[in-house]
């Protein structure tokens, strides 16, 4: 082969081998990118940890104190609130498998067993006798039940916003009711809740997000509402401190199912 043969021969190869190179980055690029995709959307469907963690250890230390009528009026309210999103959230599980439902509902079951462990403590009668998906005593409650399945059954855009506008609901009367109270237990479960609640609203805004939706606040103050999805999300041992920070209580998955 002549020096010119020579030349091109080497000069294909190299070609040959540039190409080659880039399908590869250009394939491990594509690879790397589903990869994250997944990851995200799983931890978009997946609450933190944290958001099972049992208070009832933090709620026993601290001392019974005297409830206004206030924080009773309260309590027996976020019981069912708690209990609503729980409902709402199985329902349409059942109805769109979309696994955010499933999970975030098994957070719900804690939170609305903190309330009753508060409601055993403090000796006041315990609103939910029923514990059937979709029963509530507070014909509010009920009708918003109705209301919010109803709207959920239109689209899976429309049971995550469902799912968005309960979160919305519950920090803000949970902020609301947090200032109504100087009770160290019933803080430090309210602490707990608004901070689980934050973590869901940014995971339905986000899978929202994903589908190209928005959310719009229905209850809290766009500035509140921009600065909670914009954050990370919360992360918290459940220790108490004494402060009121949404602490104290390492344990197992939640309360667990008891009977009575």
């Amino acid at each position: 082969m002549n020096t010119i043969g020579i030349i091109a021969a080497i000069i294909a190869l190299l070609g040959g081998v540039a190409v080659g190179s880039n399908l590869s980055s250009n394939d491990t690029s594509d690879t790397t990118q589903i990869t994250n995709q997944a990851q995200e959307r799983f931890m978009n469907e997946n609450p933190q940890a944290e958001d099972f963690v049992s208070l009832r250890p933090g709620i026993n230390n601290l001392p019974n104190e005297t409830l206004s009528q206030e924080e009773i009026d309260g309590l027996l309210l976020m019981r069912e609130e708690e209990k609503l999103a729980r409902d709402v959230y199985q329902t349409l599980y059942e109805q769109w498998g979309l696994k955010i439902f499933t999970n975030i509902a098994q957070s719900e079951q804690t939170h609305t067993e903190a309330v009753r462990d508060l409601l055993e403590k403090y000796n006041i009668a315990d609103p939910v006798t029923d514990d059937t998906i979709g029963v509530f005593v507070n014909t509010d409650m009920q009708k918003l039940y109705t209301d919010l399945v109803a709207q959920g059954s239109e689209s899976e855009a429309a049971a995550l916003t469902v799912g968005a506008t309960i979160e919305d609901l519950d920090i803000k009367d949970l902020q609301e009711l947090i200032a109504k109270t100087d009770n160290q237990d019933i803080a430090l479960v309210y602490e707990n809740l608004t901070r689980g609640s934050r973590n869901h609203l940014r995971a339905f805004t986000r899978q929202l997000t994903m589908r190209g939706e928005t959310y719009e606040p229905q209850y809290l103050s766009v500035e509140d509402y921009t600065s909670i999805v914009s954050s990370s999300q919360e992360t918290g041992s459940g220790e108490h401190d004494g402060k009121n920070d949404a602490s104290q209580g390492k344990g197992g998955r939640g309360w667990g199912m008891r009977g009575g």
